[in-house]
């Protein structure tokens, strides 16, 4: 990965976080890393662990974020969420994985929120 496509993935993810406190949720960790990859945003919403993947564009491209969340992407989040749970003993608490798209061709930028987006 490119510096500069890092550097908006990480510009995609504080947007992605402003967004979802101003909903309520308890941002917990932001580029959590496992032996399986990268989650993007861990946060609480409501005693609910939730997993975000956050995909940012600068297109104006129609393409919707979600599609870009593949069967093989969701099943890396599913195996590094796992691995989070197990190493901090949340075995009991309810999870879910929510996409946000940021789409920043448009000013002010477009978020979009997909809760509970795959299971």
């Amino acid at each position: 990965m490119t510096f500069e496509r890092q550097r908006l993935g990480e510009h995609g993810e504080s947007i992605a976080c402003d967004a979802l406190e101003k909903l309520g949720y308890r941002i917990i960790q932001r580029r959590y890393r496992s032996r399986f990859g990268e989650l993007d945003v861990v946060a609480d919403e409501g005693g609910t662990v939730v997993f975000v993947e956050v995909k940012t564009k600068t297109d104006g491209s129609f393409s919707d974020p979600i599609e870009s969340v593949t069967l093989q992407k969701q099943r890396r989040l599913v195996s590094m969420a796992e691995e989070y749970v197990a190493c901090r003993g949340l075995d009991d608490t309810p999870c879910r994985f929510d996409v946000v798209g940021v789409d920043l061709s448009v000013i002010p930028p477009r978020i979009t929120l997909y809760k509970d987006a795959f299971r």
